[in-house]
């Protein structure tokens, strides 16, 4: 196999950082975390209920160091005694990739109000309040240790609406805002902020609907005639967590295939 040079100023760039990704048992977290150790990380893997999954993608990786975590973020979580778990294991945090979340659909003209309460409040913890502890008590842990990264999994909702999912909408809007905000007031201290808008990705959250009849109009959305793989967005977290792309700071990328553009 011939490996792009760009392979070998990952790896010796991302050597010895140690990252903590949520929602790492499956999807994105799952691939990106695979990726992420092959370019020489240690590695923080957070899971949610699939111990199974978590341990597997633990003994699977290469390297050494790396450690398995479980919270539940659609409940009450000392992120305090959470992280400081992480920093006694690993001694520091060098970036926070915030991958977890939830999608709960649902029809509007079907909804009665406990069933919105119950998915509104869930969806907003696990997407939006979670995030936001676990990214302050992060960033105070990163002042500390002279700067770090932050990087916030959010999706083409945020702009384009979820009529079917009013609260991940709602949900992913907040997280943009959040990062910008947090690129700002965390600037200073070397610590930046970014942001992940992608479309439909292939995994097994989205294969459902990718192996219905709607399949193929869900492809068609983007000119590419597909969705997005896993690794694509893979890719783009680890150039984020590399150096040099600091200016980049509380920008909103969008990876979602030209599905839909704004300006």
């Amino acid at each position: 196999m011939v490996i792009h040079p760009f392979f070998y100023i990952m790896e010796r760039k991302l050597k010895d950082k140690n990252i903590l990704i949520t929602g790492a048992s499956r999807g994105i977290g799952r691939v990106t975390a695979e990726y992420l150790a092959e370019m020489g990380a240690r590695l923080i893997l957070h899971y949610n209920k699939n111990e199974e999954a978590g341990t597997s993608l633990l003994k699977a990786l290469p390297g050494k160091g790396h450690t398995l975590l479980q919270a539940d973020f659609s409940k009450a979580v000392d992120f305090n005694s959470l992280i400081k778990t992480c920093i006694g294991e690993t001694g520091q945090i060098h970036a926070l990739v915030n991958n977890a979340g939830v999608y709960l659909e649902k029809k509007f003209d079907n909804l009665d109000f406990d069933h919105w309460k119950d998915i509104w409040e869930t969806t907003i913890s696990v997407n939006l309040t979670s995030v936001a502890h676990l990214s302050f008590v992060v960033s105070k842990h990163m002042v500390a240790i002279g700067g770090g990264k932050i990087i916030n999994i959010s999706s083409r909702g945020a702009f384009r609406g979820e009529p079917n999912a009013l609260a991940y909408g709602a949900s992913k809007a907040g997280l943009n805002s959040l990062g910008q905000s947090m690129a700002q007031a965390l600037a200073p201290h070397n610590i930046f902020v970014y942001t992940l808008a992608p479309g439909f990705v292939e995994t097994e959250m989205a294969q459902v609907a990718l192996d219905s009849p709607i399949g193929p109009s869900i492809k068609a959305q983007s000119p590419l005639n597909r969705v997005a793989q896993p690794i694509e967005i893979a890719r783009t977290i680890g150039f984020l967590l590399s150096e040099e792309n600091e200016f980049l700071t509380g920008s909103i990328i969008d990876i979602n295939g030209a599905s839909y553009l704004r300006s």
